[in-house]
């Protein structure tokens, strides 16, 4: 408030003082009144006075109107005067309508109002809830007013409703009110909130503001809308503007096809009102958004891909060529295909295939280049035409081929009824326009730029100067001008299309230094000291020279480098040649032509640099600088590691090769393996079928068997030996010749299915052999042979197979055949006589055999089962047995070895006492040999022991 008592006194000339004392009464009465209709009169009246005297109503009544939208929401008549109060004091349209005529310096009163009112962000959010009213006295002024708070004061109120719960959202509902008016004011205000404020523009889009934007734009008519057309467009840019995101989630919705409808013009030339010029103008600037070169190359491939499917590319190509369209729109139209084709392959192509509706058809490029090279043109539109020209040639080594190839002598028309973008580029190349010079020359750089065929190709082009004189190269030609004098944005143009010619191409050096009056004029253009005007071309003139030495490839012995070198050493000093080099960075357009790729320039004297120069320059400038501080012998260490690095290259490409050759071998190999192991499972499972089948066969050979067999017992015990119930012994022979057959046929079948196994199982083997060999080594020859190894043994198998197959087949019919003689065998016995009782007695007889021989079968199972189990009983004693053994044979060694240790060591005591006994033997001699006595106690003592034990031995003899 100290602020307000500040402005308040700074007022000289203010309202009366009666004035003043109706506002503060009108206060009072809006604090103190208890009856709603007071309040309500009260804040009519101060809204009627807002208008005139907004700095007095504004200092005394703002709290008190804030208090009323507190407290009063219930009567809705209130609210709208306390907010169109409140507009009129944040708002500055009245002020300024007001203070036209005033003398006095105008304050910036609605900021200052509104940092007061979102003091308290409590205020806005009490806003945004108002909006929710549907109450048109309500909500419209709420609109305004939340309007007015973010023209003065945007981030900090953008920041209060993107905290504020639901607060986007509940403005998203302001686009789908029936009410136009409201509608149209919510676009502005999603305007002001969205200008330079990503999360809610984020927000905002994912609230599906697109769609309901994009169906207000139809309802109104597209580009023939009204302003609201134009305010949606406006909002549209906000959103998608430098948002990568939205950008993304506007391609991924499909809305980009509905953009198409916007630029279905027509032809005629009455419909181009102000407003449409408007709207059109915004719906492109809309398109180019999309594909600007600044956004990220992937999102702008693919909005590119997207327009050129679904139309939008062939209707904006249909405007570029039509008529009555107006300049601007025609301009902005060039720069938007520019966009939409630049760097996309496919966009470029069909851009080179559409033609202008004219007779005979003429490509879009030739005509366009003709508006380029046309001096009478607007300089906007010629511009335009040459960022077309740069976008349809950037990356496009095909679109560069072709524009090439309309300036060499076999593709031009020697009928001359046509006109070629060649023959047009060196028309504008060599005309007495500097801009078309320049634009022609720029043009014919992105021809050759990054592209080492075009420049060599481009040497072989010839120009007839006059009549009798014999033709000059194009790029003498380039040199006589150059070194005629020309204007200084001649110049430049050439000297860029020099510069881009010769880098990276030594071919084009060596023509260009063949020429001995070249190199004297670049020397002596550098050496001068001219003006700041002629600096840039010095400059240039010094690249040009730098390019001449760094990609010289010594061809010449006049010009090779170090001569080159020593002469710029002798005639301009290697210092100064590098200042003067540097002139071209630090020209004041250089930054500027640096940022973006479209020529974008004021007015003609402007128009000095390319963009894709600039790029050239930066690469240049530091390796030229290198190259001239270098010695011949780094020059010939840098050759000899530039040639070292081109045979790495090379050998790295050529095992590239090889590597990827044997990928695709090593696949083909895969997929042989795996229809082999395929063709192998398919084979094992038609083996397992005929195990399985040759299995049932013998089940059934067993069966029978079992049959013929009870059939002749039967018959040996109730025949006379000469016929056995009706049958032969013959046939009964020939029958057990032809069971032999089948088992001999059974044990060779047995012996091919083992061999038929053995055959899988080196096949397997093989396989997973060659799967290792193929996994540790990238496609050795022996895979070839292996997999010709594995289709020999399938082959040998397959026929293995078939004969088996027949094999199986003959045993089932022998099978058949024997089954059917046993049948007739049983109904034969009937026929012999024999009654059915005699029948049922044999089957009975037959099946107790067969009972006793299965209940024998099961006794003979459990007695195995018992002597199994015994075994297992008696092995557990044996082994325990055998533990106790080992055991007690240890301790036997153990005692073996201690009896042997007290063995040895008696021998060894008995040995000690000899000795001592031998030497108590010599002692005692060599006393008595001395003459002591010596006592015989020990000596008799010892023989009395002797003595007796032998008379205990002669004792025990007597007894």
């Amino acid at each position: 408030m100290n602020f307000l008592r500040g402005v308040m006194g700074g007022q000289s000339a203010g309202p009366q003082h009666t004035e003043a004392e109706t506002i503060q009464k009108l206060c009072d009465r809006v604090a103190s009144s208890t009856l709603l209709d007071d309040r309500r009169n009260a804040v009519r009246a101060l809204k009627s006075l807002s208008k005139k005297y907004r700095l007095e109503v504004g200092i005394q009544a703002m709290e008190h109107l804030i208090h009323v939208l507190q407290t009063d929401r219930s009567d809705s008549e209130i609210i709208a005067y306390a907010l169109d109060t409140l507009y009129n004091i944040i708002s500055n349209d009245e002020e300024e309508e007001v203070e036209e005529n005033s003398t006095r310096p105008s304050e910036d009163l609605g900021s200052q109002f509104t940092e007061i009112f979102i003091k308290q962000p409590e205020n806005v959010t009490l806003l945004l809830s108002l909006l929710e009213e549907f109450d048109f006295h309500v909500r419209w002024p709420g609109v305004r007013l939340l309007t007015s708070l973010l023209k003065q004061l945007g981030p900090p109120v953008q920041q209060i409703v993107l905290v504020s719960p639901m607060g986007v959202s509940r403005l998203m509902d302001l686009l789908a009110d029936s009410r136009e008016i409201i509608r149209n004011d919510g676009v502005l205000l999603l305007q002001a909130l969205t200008r330079s404020n990503g999360a809610i523009q984020k927000i905002v889009a994912f609230e599906n503001a697109f769609e309901r934007l994009l169906d207000i734009i139809t309802e109104e008519g597209n580009s023939d809308g009204g302003i609201v057309v134009e305010d949606c467009l406006i909002l549209l840019q906000n959103l998608l503007k430098n948002n990568n995101s939205n950008q993304n989630f506007f391609k991924e919705g499909s809305y980009i096809q509905r953009m198409k409808p916007w630029f279905e013009v027509g032809d005629e030339n009455s419909g181009w009102s102000a407003q449409k010029v408007t709207n059109l103008h915004l719906m492109l600037q809309l398109v180019r958004v999309l594909v600007s070169p600044t956004n990220p190359p992937g999102a702008t491939s693919s909005c590119q891909k997207a327009m050129f499917q679904c139309g939008l590319l062939q209707q904006l190509c249909t405007i570029l060529m039509a008529t009555g369209i107006p300049a601007d729109i025609l301009t902005e139209t060039i720069n938007t295909v520019s966009e939409v084709i630049r760097g996309c392959q496919v966009n470029q192509d069909y851009f080179a295939s559409v033609n202008a509706p004219s007779n005979p058809p003429r490509p879009a490029i030739v005509v366009l280049l003709m508006s380029m090279v046309n001096e009478r043109q607007p300089f906007v539109l010629r511009c335009a035409v040459l960022y077309c020209f740069q976008c349809f040639l950037y990356k496009n080594q095909k679109g560069q081929g072709e524009i090439v190839a309309t300036l060499l002598p076999s593709t031009i028309d020697a009928t001359g009824n046509s006109v070629s973008a060649g023959q047009l580029l060196c028309g504008g190349l060599f005309s007495t326009d500097s801009l078309s010079n320049w634009c022609a020359a720029v043009a014919l750089a992105h021809a050759l730029q990054g592209n080492a065929t075009q420049k060599e190709q481009l040497l072989r082009v010839q120009l007839a100067t006059s009549i009798g004189n014999p033709p000059v190269s194009l790029l003498q030609q380039c040199t006589n001008i150059l070194s005629q004098g020309s204007k200084i944005q001649t110049r430049v143009g050439l000297l860029m299309l020099l510069c881009t010619w010769l880098s990276n191409c030594p071919i084009a050096v060596t023509h260009f230094l063949h020429n001995s009056a070249n190199v004297p004029f670049l020397t002596g253009q550098i050496a001068e000291n001219l003006g700041e005007e002629e600096q840039l071309v010095q400059g240039l003139c010094a690249l040009l020279l730098g390019i001449s030495i760094y990609f010289n490839d010594n061809s010449l012995e006049n010009y090779m480098k170090e001569k080159l070198k020593q002469l710029i050493e002798k005639r301009i000093g290697k210092e100064n040649f590098i200042e003067k080099l540097g002139f071209i960075s630090k020209h004041e357009l250089y930054s500027r032509a640096s940022q973006k790729p479209q020529p974008n320039f004021p007015s003609p004297e402007y128009m000095i640099f390319d963009h894709e120069f600039t790029k050239l320059v930066k690469e240049l400038e530091g390796v030229i600088t290198k190259a001239i501080y270098k010695s011949s012998e780094e020059d010939k260490k840098e050759e000899e590691v530039k040639k070292t690095l081109e045979q790495h290259d090379n050998i790295v490409t050529h095992y590239k090769n090889m590597i990827r050759e044997q990928d695709l071998q090593l696949e083909e190999l895969k997929q042989q393996v795996s229809t082999l192991r395929c063709q192998n499972e398919q084979l094992q499972t038609a083996v397992t079928q005929q195990a399985s089948q040759i299995q049932q066969h013998k089940d059934q050979y067993n069966l029978l068997k079992v049959q013929l067999g009870k059939d002749n017992h039967h018959q040996g015990s109730h025949s006379d030996g000469a016929q056995v119930n009706g049958i032969q012994p013959e046939e009964i022979s020939r029958l057990r010749e032809e069971i032999e057959e089948l088992k001999s046929h059974q044990g060779l079948l047995q012996s091919q299915l083992a061999e038929k196994d053995s055959l899988i199982e080196n096949l397997k083997s093989s396989q997973v052999s060659a799967l290792n060999e193929q996994a540790s080594a990238a496609a050795s020859p022996r895979d070839s042979d292996q997999v010709v190894e594995l289709k020999q043994e399938l082959s040998t198998l397959k026929s293995q197979l078939n004969s088996q197959s027949l094999e199986i087949t003959r045993l089932q019919a022998e099978n058949h055949e024997l089954l059917q003689r046993a049948e007739a065998l049983a109904k034969s016995v009937p026929v012999q006589g024999e009654s059915e009782n005699v029948i049922a007695a044999k089957t009975t007889d037959v099946e107790g055999r067969l009972s006793a021989l299965l209940q024998e079968t099961k006794e003979l199972k459990n007695e195995i089962k018992a002597l199994s189990e015994e075994k297992t009983a008696i092995k557990k004693q044996l082994d325990s047995s055998n533990s106790t053994i080992a055991i007690l044979q240890t301790e036997k060694d153990k005692l073996d070895v201690e009896v042997t240790d007290s063995k040895k060591e008696q021998d060894d005591l008995l040995v000690l006492l000899a000795d001592q006994d031998q030497k108590i033997l010599s002692l005692k001699s060599k006393l008595k040999d001395l003459g002591h006595p010596v006592e015989e106690e020990d000596e008799s003592g010892d023989q009395e022991d002797e003595d007796d034990e032998m008379d205990d031995g002669d004792k025990d003899q007597d007894i």
